[in-house]
């Protein structure tokens, strides 16, 4: 079960916050906290509740939103009605991960915040990553329409790393490694042939039994 990601929306309109603090809350995985409405704010949400996440308005009453993104060291997208160049430049260089020019289609909001997701669950670990590795996350992140293909090698690895506290299905696998669920069938039948991952079946009230995977070392414990 992976943490949610607690996400806190910094605008001074209280009305454009709830709209972006709603389709937060709507998003299975996130938590919304309450919204910050100035930086000053921000900086005591931050400093109580330690967000994962930051949706910052460039204009704020008492600062610049782009200046907080550079000064929190917290992953953040910056949203704003400004679509200058030279503004989104200093928004990329102080760290912001998206730029969402408004006004905007919530659903917009939305696909950006699963991309976010998946791209977490593959750069949240402490191990080092290979280049594969980072350049799949970023195309995820960044919604190319051309993602880069992880080597056989990595993509086990990964899926033996998501197995290493809990059981999942084939559905969650890929949505915690950032690969389709087509993908993640595929190498765990091939790492169930060679006994590096149990599978299991769980029966439910009705229909077919759902099929879990186990790394074979959690497994032998159980």
């Amino acid at each position: 079960m992976t943490t949610p990601i607690r996400t806190l929306v910094v605008d001074d309109d209280f009305r454009v916050a709830g709209l972006h603090r709603d389709v937060v809350a709507a998003r299975p995985g996130f938590v919304a906290l309450e919204p910050a409405l100035s930086v000053a704010d921000a900086q005591d949400a931050i400093r109580s509740h330690q967000p994962d996440l930051l949706l910052v308005d460039i204009h704020l009453p008492d600062s610049n939103g782009i200046e907080l993104v550079r000064a929190c060291n917290i992953d953040a997208f910056v949203i704003s009605a400004a679509n200058d160049a030279p503004t989104i430049r200093r928004a990329l260089r102080a760290g912001a991960l998206a730029v969402l020019f408004k006004p905007f289609d919530p659903r917009l909001l939305t696909e950006r915040l699963d991309r976010y997701a998946r791209f977490r669950n593959l750069v949240s670990g402490t191990g080092p990553l290979v280049q594969d590795e980072l350049d799949r996350a970023l195309a995820i992140l960044n919604g190319s329409n051309d993602p880069v293909t992880l080597s056989r090698s990595a993509t086990e690895k990964l899926i033996l790393e998501a197995l290493n506290t809990d059981e999942a299905s084939a559905s969650e696998i890929a949505e915690l490694t950032g690969v389709s669920r087509a993908t993640a069938q595929r190498h765990l039948v091939a790492l169930a042939a060679r006994s590096l991952v149990e599978v299991r079946l769980r029966y439910g009230a009705t229909g077919r039994p759902e099929h879990r995977y186990a790394a074979a070392s959690t497994a032998e414990g159980v």
